[in-house]
């Protein structure tokens, strides 16, 4: 009996790996399912997992948190829609990047790969060169959305990623506002959509609501303690990051 740890936010997701779990030839006890940082650390202070399945951006902050306060001594691998941390994945215990979306068959190498490690007497250097193989192959498969479709009463219209200065979820449906200052109604659904869609070295969801691009960032400065002011070119709104946002901004805007 294999033990499974699923952190995940996202239902339809943590549904979609319960089924693949379900469909291997393999016992599986899927202990729990989390949300959240602050969630994780206590489960994981208090109980022993075999494998972990891990998000990385949570309710509560970003997943990476959990594993600098918590003594982790099983595989993880992480799933996610950005592609920037997989570094970050390395020094936490991971063995494997599923990009979001990922196919039962990228599913089932992942498991395959928590199993052979498991396994194996292999030396810790040629087991970080496997996996940091792996991860740049997972990377390259990754693409982005180039343009969107804009629909109205009188057909439709595209407009190109890099016209886009800023996404933003606003009563229930998503906007995109252009270099001109106009604003689009998308068709997408969420503002997370959006988000696994575009390609995160080039946009950055600063909160719930609203997602930059990187190239129409004007000025950034101090708005409190946890969080920062945007101002983007060609608009006088000023944009502001959530305190679980900022330090990952900060990251971002310099690269």
């Amino acid at each position: 009996m294999i033990n499974v740890l699923i952190i995940e936010d996202e239902i339809p997701a943590r549904r979609k790996l319960k089924r693949f779990l379900q469909e291997l030839e393999i016992s599986i006890n899927t202990l729990t399912e989390i949300d959240s940082v602050s969630s994780a650390i206590d489960f994981l202070n208090k109980n022993k997992v075999d494998v972990i399945f891990s998000d990385i951006e949570l309710l509560d902050g970003n997943a990476f948190d959990i594993y600098a306060k918590v003594s982790i001594d099983c595989p993880i691998i992480f799933t996610t829609a950005y592609d920037q941390f997989w570094m970050n994945a390395f020094e936490s215990n991971g063995i494997e990047y599923l990009l979001k979306p990922f196919s039962k068959d990228r599913f089932e190498k992942a498991w395959n790969k928590f199993l052979l490690l498991s396994n194996s007497s292999q030396k810790d250097d040629e087991l970080l060169t496997n996996i940091t193989k792996l991860i740049q192959q997972n990377l390259v498969e990754k693409t982005y959305k180039k343009r969107f479709s804009i629909t109205t009463n009188k057909g439709v219209y595209f407009l190109d990623s890099h016209q886009i200065a800023y996404f933003e979820a606003s009563e229930g449906v998503i906007f995109a506002h252009d270099n001109l200052g106009s604003k689009h109604l998308l068709t997408e659904t969420t503002i997370k959509d959006i988000e696994n869609q575009v390609d995160p070295l080039n946009f950055f969801r600063i909160n719930r609501s609203e997602l930059i691009q990187k190239e129409y960032v004007e000025k950034i400065e101090r708005y409190s303690k946890n969080s920062i002011a945007i101002k983007l070119k060609g608009y006088h709104t000023i944009l502001k990051t959530s305190q679980n946002s900022t330090s990952q901004f900060k990251n971002w805007i310099e690269k």
